[in-house]
């Protein structure tokens, strides 16, 4: 089983590069975070990402979603390594739920070491569970290559550009880690 994280900037496209990976048959994992916010955002809680239990619930049901989701090629939008990246980014303290699933995670090499990495496209369309301004997101497209740096993986660029030449790129970089028959 080989689990590939995608991430990068708020807005940078990457919900619509994993809606075409699903397209070519690869098993995609939605992002924790968004589901947490929109979960709350529908029984009246209007800024969930203040709640003090936010961080540790995106890190339950991103692991969940990691140990519920099978298939030979699984593509997650964000990882354990992205939430980490948010705490340093709201200026928090790692919660010990965070760490502990942050030491699984590398200790057991749950994901391939190679990150896609999706960059920015120039703006960030602002929705319900995205308040951050493109300014904002740059500096924190920063804090997230810090991050995966720190806990060792190897970002591999997804340049801005057509959807189509997105997709396949991560497409031909997924396919060139398959195994020989």
């Amino acid at each position: 089983m080989r689990r590939y994280i995608l991430t990068g900037t708020p807005g940078s496209g990457k919900t619509s590069i994993l809606r075409c990976l699903e397209q070519t048959g690869c098993q995609v994992v939605e992002e924790a975070a968004t589901t947490v916010i929109a979960q709350a955002q529908a029984v009246g809680e209007s800024e969930p990402w203040s709640r003090t239990s936010f961080i540790d619930d995106i890190v339950a049901l991103q692991r969940q979603r990691q140990l519920e989701t099978s298939g030979s090629v699984q593509v997650f939008d964000r990882s354990p390594v992205c939430t980490h990246a948010l705490v340093i980014y709201l200026g928090q303290p790692v919660s010990p739920a965070l760490s502990e699933e942050l030491e699984r995670v590398v200790s057991e090499r749950i994901y391939e070491r190679r990150v896609f990495f999706i960059r920015n496209i120039g703006f960030c369309q602002q929705s319900a569970a995205r308040r951050i301004s493109f300014q904002e997101s740059l500096a924190f497209e920063k804090v997230h290559e810090a991050s995966y740096r720190l806990f060792g993986y190897e970002l591999v660029d997804i340049p801005a550009g057509d959807l189509a030449q997105r997709v396949a790129l991560v497409t031909s970089l997924i396919a060139a880690d398959a195994p020989a028959d």
